[in-house]
């Protein structure tokens, strides 16, 4: 199995298309990315890991939700650089809108084929949910969509309403109202989270971002960030 890896192009092609089939039905319920790692650890654990592209981290399917992918066995392909798991989906879905399959929508029709599970999306945090959402509103008609109108029109709109609703923030701060506190951040951190989807920034990068620096003093943290912005100067520079 090891020779076989091997003869996968990772400098031509960091991360592979890995399609996801249900071993006994042969019904295609998703497609991801995996990087090296990725796949090794999905032959070490025998669960289905990729790397999102989104979150730049690789996650196991199910990690939040609960729905992980038991693999039965892979194949690759003649080019060598596209991964196909047989696997046996646990909770029945593998999509994240909380259907079976990720291919839910005929072009031809326009008809969306499955049910959702509302059981499954329950299971993801709200932060993953909006974003899902706001990617979503990019497609959606923004006369119906207050995001999907927002996100029409463009960068000074967005942020226009992020320093806004940081102003409300700060002032029901200052007015020690708590219950205007908790709505205006629930505001701020909404809109915060519209502009970064407009950027394609999956929040998860913000936590990873914040755990990095937990447990490191706020001076130290700030230090090291003007070495990290000194050395790319240089690196431009040179």
């Amino acid at each position: 199995m090891n020779n076989i890896i091997q003869k996968i192009d990772w400098k031509k092609n960091r991360l592979i298309p890995a399609i996801a089939q249900d071993y006994e039905s042969g019904e295609v319920l998703m497609l991801a990315y995996m990087d090296k790692d990725a796949l090794n650890l999905t032959l070490e654990k025998k669960t289905a890991h990729y790397y999102s592209r989104s979150k730049q981290r690789i996650w196991q399917k199910g990690e939040t939700s609960g729905n992980i992918q038991i693999v039965k066995d892979i194949f690759i392909d003649c080019d060598n650089d596209t991964i196909l798991l047989k696997i046996k989906q646990v909770g029945e879905t593998a999509c994240h809108t909380g259907r079976k399959s990720c291919f839910f929508t005929n072009i031809y029709t326009g008809n969306v084929d499955e049910e959702i599970s509302q059981e499954a999306i329950a299971n993801y945090s709200i932060s993953d949910k909006l974003y899902h959402v706001i990617q979503e509103r990019k497609q959606a008609d923004p006369s119906s969509s207050y995001v999907a109108s927002l996100l029409q029109k463009g960068d000074n709109a967005i942020l226009k309403k992020v320093v806004e609703e940081a102003g409300e923030f700060c002032f029901a701060v200052k007015d020690r109202d708590e219950r205007e506190i908790v709505y205006e951040a629930a505001d701020l951190a909404f809109h915060v989270l519209v502009a970064l989807g407009e950027r394609n920034i999956n929040p998860d990068r913000i936590k990873q971002e914040l755990a990095k620096r937990f447990g490191i003093g706020g001076i130290e943290e700030k230090n090291s960030r003007k070495r990290e912005y000194a050395k790319k100067s240089k690196d431009k520079s040179s």
